[in-house]
């Protein structure tokens, strides 16, 4: 089945205590997409300034699942770039620097070939050029976003509106409780589940996700990685290889749900071992797969 994802892309310089990249590619579409690429093939929509490296999406380009026939060049413009810093303690990090530049202006545009995409994933961006991308699109079976506390504080009104009319949202505890106003991560995620058609998941970092469908609700443990390098894309990761899953079962049953959950979780994994796209690079759905499989023993209670 078609996937489809719109979203930023990047030039990012990143530091963590396994060291500093500088000018490295980025963006929340470019890791949803190469994620979602061992699973299923992926369209992607962005836009980048002239100021664009001509090689520097070379690795997307080159990847035969990623179909690139989305991406602008604006002239005149110039690239979103961010500048971030991880602590020892890599759940904190500070934003060194941000340059939003193209990501300021009109959105791209949805090729007409693409239109007819069946699942679609609205990576994080303003909710009205979200709801305007949606609005894009002919058909599609299973609409997902994502969101961040920016527009939660700043576009709460415009958001719910297109909430309203999502099969799926994926953001982290933390905005889901400032998007409610509970206290309690259940409670919000069960809120959540009653604006949108299909499912909510809640992620909780190294704490794991936490799945919505209805009444009812799954929690997942984190893959246990004793090496992160870089976390710099994990939730984009996680839910590109989510959304590539169910896009190649064309099935989003309760059962579909997590495990397409579990896949994200050791596919993120694997991509925060090493910076930017870097373990991709090297990986393979065999990989991905060997360590599903350690992932699924892992979590069993009896054997």
């Amino acid at each position: 089945m078609s996937l489809l994802v719109t979203g930023s892309i990047g030039i990012d310089t990143v530091e963590s205590p396994f060291g500093r990249v500088v000018d490295t590619l980025g963006g929340s579409s470019i890791y949803f997409a190469y994620a979602a690429s061992f699973f299923s093939p992926v369209r992607l929509v962005g836009v980048v300034g002239e100021d664009c490296p001509a090689d520097f999406l070379a690795p997307l380009h080159a990847n035969e699942r990623i179909d690139m026939g989305g991406l602008e060049i604006r002239r005149g413009s110039k690239t979103f770039r961010w500048h971030g810093r991880y602590h020892q303690d890599v759940n904190i990090r500070d934003t060194v620097g941000v340059e939003l530049n193209v990501l300021a202006e009109r959105g791209p545009t949805i090729p007409e070939s693409f239109r007819d995409s069946r699942y679609v994933f609205l990576a994080n961006t303003h909710p009205a050029l979200q709801i305007e991308l949606l609005g894009q699109l002919r058909r599609p079976a299973l609409v997902v976003a994502d969101t961040m506390d920016l527009w939660i504080q700043t576009e709460r009104e415009t958001l719910m509106k297109l909430i309203d009319r999502l099969d799926g949202l994926v953001l982290n505890d933390g905005e889901a409780k400032m998007l409610t106003g509970e206290s309690n991560v259940v409670a919000a995620g069960l809120e959540l589940g009653t604006r949108v058609r299909n499912f909510i998941v809640i992620k909780k970092g190294e704490h794991g996700a936490l799945l919505f469908t209805g009444r009812n609700v799954f929690a997942l443990p984190s893959y246990p990685t004793f090496c992160v390098v870089d976390p710099t894309g994990a939730g984009d990761s996680f839910a590109g290889a989510m959304m590539g899953y169910l896009a190649s079962q064309d099935n989003t049953d309760a059962a579909t749900l997590r495990r397409a959950m579990a896949y994200g979780t050791v596919t993120a994994s694997i991509g925060i071992e090493g910076f930017s796209l870097q373990k991709f690079f090297t990986a393979s759905r065999d990989a991905i797969d060997r360590r599903m499989g350690e992932f699924e023993e892992m979590i069993t209670l009896t054997r």
